[in-house]
Parts: C-alpha cells; sequence; structure tokens
C-alpha cells in the first residue's frame, strides 16, 4: 500500500492558513529574497531590453535562424496587425453598421454621452490622485525605488470607538516599501483623535489650537505577531504596552515582547497576510491594521509609482458625511478654523450644539471678547475634516 510522503515545509512562503481568510506568518525579507532567487535580473530589472537583444534571445530560445525572426517580425509587426489607418478614429462607431456589436457599442456611446452625473469633490480628488501616481516616474534617479523592492498594502480601519467601526471596509489603504518603517506608517494614519483639543475653552477660545492631543500625547504602538512596537522617537514618549505586558505575565499568558518602530523595518516583520493586527495611539484609539498585499516591484507592472518621495502612498480614503453648523448651515468639516461644541448654553437650540468659530463667537461674546452667559464649550473636529 502507497504512503503519501510528507509535502516539505515551504518556510517564508506565503500559504493560506485559514482558506480565503489569511496566510501563516512569513518574514517579509526573506519572501523577497525568495523571489529575487527564483527570478532573473532582466524580470525586476528597469532597464528596457534591446531589440537586438531580445531577438537574439528569441532565436535561441525557439532554435530559430536570423531569416525566419525577420519574417516573424515583418508578419507581426504592428503594421500588418492594423486593419485601419493610422490616423482614425477608433472610438467613433459608423452609424449605419451592418454588425450588432457595433451597433450595441454606438447605442451605449450615445446613452453615456446623454447621461448627466455630476461628480462630488471627492471622486475628483480620487481621479486626480490617480492620475498623479499611477505609473510615476521619479525626476531623478536618487528617487527611484530599488530593483527588487517590495511593496506592501496596508488597510486601516476605522477606531474601535467609532461608530463607523461596524463597517467592513477601510477607512484608508497605503502602499509602503520594504524600506519604510513602522514608524512612517504611524505618520502617515491620518485620525480625528490626533486632532482633538482636550478641555474647556469657553474662558479662553483663543488658546484651544494650543492644546493638539498628537502635540501632547505622542506614545503609540502596533501589535503584530506577539510584539508591540512602541513609539519612542521624542523624549515625553512612554512604552504604554507595558502595562499589558505585565498584566499578561501576572495571568499566565504567554510572553510578549517590545521593540521601537522606528527602528523596524516592514523586511524585518513576521506577519499574516489578511491578519487584522492592532494599531493604538491617544491611549486608547484601537485601530486595526490589515495587510492585503505584499508583492514585488517589476517592470510589468506599468501602473506602479517608482517615486520613492511619493511612499507611503495613499490609494484609498472612505469619505465621511461631514455636519453642519447650527446656524449657518455650512459644513464645518471644511472649516479651517476650529468648530466647537457646547454644552448647558441657553442661546443654543439644543444640548450639545455644533458652531462653527465665526458663528460662536458672535453669539457667545461681546465685541470686546468678553463671554455672554454661562455654557461650556469643547473644541470639535469634525471627522469630515479629512475627506
Amino acid at each position: 500500500m502507497a504512503t503519501c510522503s510528507p509535502q516539505p515545509e515551504r518556510k517564508n512562503i506565503p500559504d493560506y492558513e485559514y482558506i480565503d481568510v489569511n496566510t501563516k506568518p512569513f518574514h517579509i525579507g526573506a519572501f523577497r529574497d525568495l523571489w529575487l532567487e527564483r527570478l532573473k535580473p532582466s524580470d525586476y530589472s528597469y532597464k528596457e531590453e534591446e531589440d537586438e537583444a531580445f531577438e537574439a534571445e528569441f532565436a535561441n530560445e525557439f532554435g530559430l535562424n536570423a531569416e525566419t525572426v525577420n519574417d516573424i517580425k515583418s508578419i507581426c509587426s504592428f503594421d500588418s496587425l492594423r486593419c485601419h489607418p493610422v490616423d482614425r478614429d477608433t472610438t467613433v462607431v459608423p452609424p449605419d453598421s451592418s454588425l450588432r456589436t457595433l451597433r450595441q457599442r454606438k447605442r451605449r456611446q450615445d446613452y453615456k454621452a446623454n447621461l448627466k452625473v455630476n461628480s462630488n469633490r471627492h471622486e475628483l480628488y480620487a481621479e486626480e490622485l490617480e492620475r498623479l501616481t499611477v505609473g510615476r516616474k521619479p525626476t531623478g534617479e536618487e528617487d527611484r525605488i530599488p530593483e527588487g523592492e517590495v511593496i506592501i498594502t496596508v488597510n486601516i480601519y476605522y477606531p474601535t470607538i467609532f461608530e463607523r467601526f461596524k463597517y467592513v471596509r477601510p477607512h484608508a489603504t497605503l502602499l509602503m516599501t520594504g524600506s519604510h518603517t513602522l514608524a512612517n506608517l504611524r505618520d502617515a494614519i491620518c485620525c480625528v483623535s490626533d486632532l482633538q483639543v482636550c478641555g474647556e475653552f469657553s474662558n479662553t477660545p483663543d488658546i484651544a489650537p494650543d492644546f493638539i492631543s498628537q502635540d501632547h500625547y505622542k506614545s503609540s504602538f502596533f501589535f503584530l505577531e506577539g510584539v508591540f512596537y512602541n513609539d519612542m522617537r521624542f523624549p515625553e514618549c512612554q512604552a504604554i504596552s507595558s502595562t499589558t505586558i505585565e498584566w499578561a505575565k501576572s495571568h499566565n499568558f504567554p510572553s510578549y515582547r517590545q521593540a521601537k518602530m522606528e527602528d523596524t523595518k516592514f523586511v524585518d516583520l513576521t506577519i499574516k497576510v489578511g491578519f487584522p493586527y492592532l494599531y493604538c495611539h491617544q491611549g486608547d484609539c484601537e485601530h486595526l491594521v490589515i495587510i492585503t498585499d505584499v508583492r514585488q516591484v517589476l517592470l510589468s507592472h506599468k501602473s506602479d509609482c517608482l517615486d520613492k518621495k511619493l511612499y507611503p502612498l495613499l490609494t484609498h480614503k472612505h469619505r465621511v458625511t461631514t455636519r453642519r453648523c447650527t446656524v449657518c448651515h455650512t459644513y464645518i468639516g471644511r472649516q479651517v478654523k476650529i468648530t466647537w461644541l457646547t454644552t448647558n448654553d441657553h442661546f443654543a437650540p439644543c444640548d450639545p450644539c455644533l458652531f462653527c468659530d465665526k458663528c460662536f463667537r458672535m453669539l457667545h461674546y461681546d465685541e470686546h471678547g468678553n463671554k455672554l452667559g454661562d455654557f461650556l464649550a469643547y473644541p470639535y473636529v469634525d471627522p469630515g475634516a479629512f475627506n
């Protein structure tokens, strides 16, 4: 009776741990090295192969002589394959065509021509972002992504304390290179918690912008595969993961390690593709972080942006509905100045109540800036500010 021989372990080659969910853990740097071992340098080189070298390689691979190669070039050239003049516009469909496919195409073109669709500013921004980055080449060779570099796709989700956490769509999608550190990813994440202003400022509204949270509470960490990567770039940073590690030790949980995110590059990580990891900042603002793709930059990927100055590269941002000022009904997410939320306010129609900065000051202060009435005012940052 034949026995099945055990399959050799494919270390650092992504394989499913759970089908269509996530992979087993693998090392990104080792995965890149395995690709480089199997690929030819010409497969990931940015240099275009010359025609003569290609023809010689083609003839050698198929065992053809020079005369046969020339015949194939003439038969398969663009001129012989083209069935219409070069200057002919192929998007114009003749109105009296007898082909059913062309008649359907003409009907579709007429429908789109009469269709009125008003693109909003978010769609226009997404289209502009794509035009500026797709296939972008650097102006200088020093800004070009190195050959054989890996690109990591990272999805950032809404914080668990935010009502939109129930949606599965990511808040933002970023492309990172293998040479980026986790600190670069941390700086590229936009979260409304970093812009919050803590405190009550009804008596001193002019000093509120000096107390932005990200300037005062800089501690944060990523948790990936049993390791807490703390942000320790600034003197005021603290290893806020220490509390969790000590609690885990006292409750007989597996031991966790600590490292600095600014010293850890993506190529140094061992991760699972599709597995939810944790990013925590501002004390209790927790985001799911999911790595959805790890691949190499190849010349065949014509849409890859090769300008490393544009990375981390934002490719998607979820639109959030902005709120309006209670008085002037202006979208406060578009306001440059700070906006306000008041409580115990007898000037407001509701409690709590939102105001833009202009309406807030006109309604609650006199011409000399003196406070009118007894109310509490808190700076408010609308999530739509990131639209």
